[in-house]
């Protein structure tokens, strides 16, 4: 009887970064830090990586979406764990951030059913409410730049009465746009990948609170955030790099539609 071997398939780093949505850059510090190296080899000498090496970057792809850091998911997956274990631990850290998801979704609904207050906030508390974000002379420069716009005019019709409940939804929602591309970039995911695109269009919706945008005008947002470094300060506060990450994403996410 002659022995049957199982021949594993091997891929290049290009074509792991195209499957993976992540990119070449990522991979290679993921090499130079050891957590996942290439283990063959072609027969020019060029590195691959095999089935197992996938399995593995799978693995590392699901723990950043959950944010872990690299030297944790390290030792996770240098231990003594199975597939399935990792699996389960995986669904547990999910399953008890849908918990928290929720438990917000209770806060924000209480607080709506309360409305809290009929009045509009003072300077003060918005700037306890979106601290440094918030500055009066940018309503000013704003009003000096675009008042004589039809998204100025819509804009100021739509928050005249804007409630302190009001305002804390658009607070939550600007964070979780937010956090959603501090989750792409930190994954190794391109501005081009759908979840990055997606924030894009989560923060087209999250404008449209306030003046109707559509794609070109929020291409025209993109590139304010880097061209006015109080812009860029914002999302660079955030996550070093977010800035030109958001400028790229809204650009593809504006693509995608045009096309």
């Amino acid at each position: 009887m002659t022995e049957r071997t199982q021949v594993s398939s091997t891929w290049t780093v290009g074509k792991v970064a195209e499957t993976f949505g992540v990119t070449v850059r990522t991979l290679h510090h993921y090499d130079e830090i050891g957590l996942l190296a290439p283990s063959a080899r072609s027969g020019a000498g060029y590195r691959l990586y095999t089935d197992a090496d996938l399995a593995r970057l799978q693995q590392i792809v699901v723990y950043r979406r959950l944010e872990i850091p690299l030297e944790t998911i390290r030792e996770l997956l240098d231990g003594d764990e199975s597939a399935i274990e990792h699996l389960r631990r995986q669904r547990a850290t999910v399953m008890s951030r849908l918990d928290e998801l929720q438990e917000l979704v209770g806060a924000i609904d209480h607080a709506l059913e309360k409305q809290m207050s009929n009045e509009k906030l003072t300077a003060t508390e918005m700037r306890e409410l979106f601290g440094d974000a918030f500055d009066e002379s940018y309503a000013a420069e704003a009003e000096s730049r675009w008042g004589e716009t039809d998204a100025w005019a819509q804009s100021q019709r739509r928050t005249a009465h804007y409630t302190r409940s009001d305002w804390e939804s658009v607070k939550a929602e600007t964070d979780a746009v937010n956090a959603a591309f501090t989750a792409a970039i930190d994954a190794g995911l391109p501005a081009s990948s759908e979840p990055a695109m997606d924030a894009a269009e989560a923060h087209r919706a999250s404008i449209n609170r306030f003046y109707d945008c559509g794609y070109e005008m929020q291409r025209n947002l993109a590139d304010m955030y880097l061209a006015d470094p109080r812009f860029t300060k914002t999302y660079e506060d955030i996550r070093p790099g977010l800035a030109q990450y958001v400028h790229d994403a809204i650009h593809a996410n504006a693509d995608r539609h045009d096309g």
